[in-house]
């Protein structure tokens, strides 16, 4: 059995953060799960709740005698909590994330760890080792009122470990993600940003700028008023925290583009089979798209 850690510390209590600490708590992961987030209020929820075993406002309080340390703050401000928790904890303790954008965390990292080193004050040799991670689970609630600790049971969390970084710091981070149930792969940081634009980036864009067209439309009280299921399932993530998103679409921006350029020609393509009424072309693609998405299906039954 693997040895039990005495303290993981999460720092940003929402949807993630809060389902994190339940999931730990309730696997036995550590002997201490403790939250830190800047909002009081959100302590004494999650307190209230049960989420956590105690919490801090102060990132030093929070961070003494932490093990593992998990930043679980919205996309943008994650680049500037790690840079804050580098220089404070100690190398014996290791350093995740749960952001869904890899690549201005490895950046704001490896800058940190410039900024460390050219400071005469402050040690390299003490700087607690990375390794960037996301759990492909969520839900268009927020906040650590919609946390629960099934949230990653059979899910995928995506670990981008860096070439200079360390196998047991690795190990252990791995270890965390399959004591919540989950099932840990890893990848490159390119290839995880590129696969999230894809995947989860461009849907929500997607699904947003349909609803705000729609709102703006002279018809929008008839729209809305006999739009039935089909609207409702495509357009759920609509619903979604719109700071997380407008964080996340600009952190993972030239990805995000790229997709969005090549959903656009694709859907060029489809306007110019219906305004000729090229029908053929029409039935192709939805039966290649159906395939695919019953393909789809079928891998995540296995």
């Amino acid at each position: 059995m693997a040895e039990k850690l005495d303290k993981v510390s999460v720092i940003g209590l929402g949807l993630i953060g809060g389902s994190l600490c339940r999931a730990l708590r309730d696997s036995g992961f550590a002997s201490r799960v403790v939250g830190c987030d800047r909002n009081a209020e959100v302590g004494e929820q999650a307190l209230a709740l049960d989420v956590i075993d105690g919490f801090e406002t102060d990132l030093d309080l929070a961070l003494s005698g932490a093990e593992l340390v998990v930043i679980a703050t919205p996309t943008l401000a994650a680049a500037e909590v790690l840079a804050e928790v580098l220089v404070k904890l100690p190398a014996e303790a290791v350093l995740t994330d749960v952001a869904s954008v890899k690549g201005n965390l490895v950046t704001a990292y490896r800058e940190a760890r410039e900024a460390i080193e050219a400071d005469d004050t402050l040690s390299l040799a003490g700087v607690a080792e990375y390794v960037p991670g996301h759990p492909i689970a969520g839900s268009e609630r927020s906040g650590v009122e919609a946390s629960r600790p099934d949230l990653f049971d059979a899910h995928r969390v995506i670990l981008t470990p860096l070439a200079e970084g360390d196998a047991e710091a690795l190990a252990l981070v791995r270890r965390m993600w399959e004591a919540t149930g989950a099932e840990v792969v890893n990848m490159t940081v390119a290839q995880h940003d590129a696969i999230l634009a894809a995947t989860s980036h461009l849907p929500h864009i997607l699904a947003f700028a349909l609803v705000d067209a729609l709102s703006r439309s002279e018809l929008s009280d008839d729209i809305f008023r006999f739009a039935a299921g089909g609207f409702r399932d495509f357009t759920r993530i609509a619903s979604s925290n719109p700071v997380m998103w407008r964080d996340i679409a600009l952190a993972n921006r030239e990805p995000l583009v790229q997709a969005i350029d090549e959903f656009s020609q694709h859907l060029a393509t489809l306007r110019e089979a219906v305004a000729n009424g090229d029908g053929e072309a029409l039935e192709s693609t939805f039966s290649d798209a159906r395939e695919a998405r019953e393909d789809f299906i079928r891998k995540q039954q296995r």
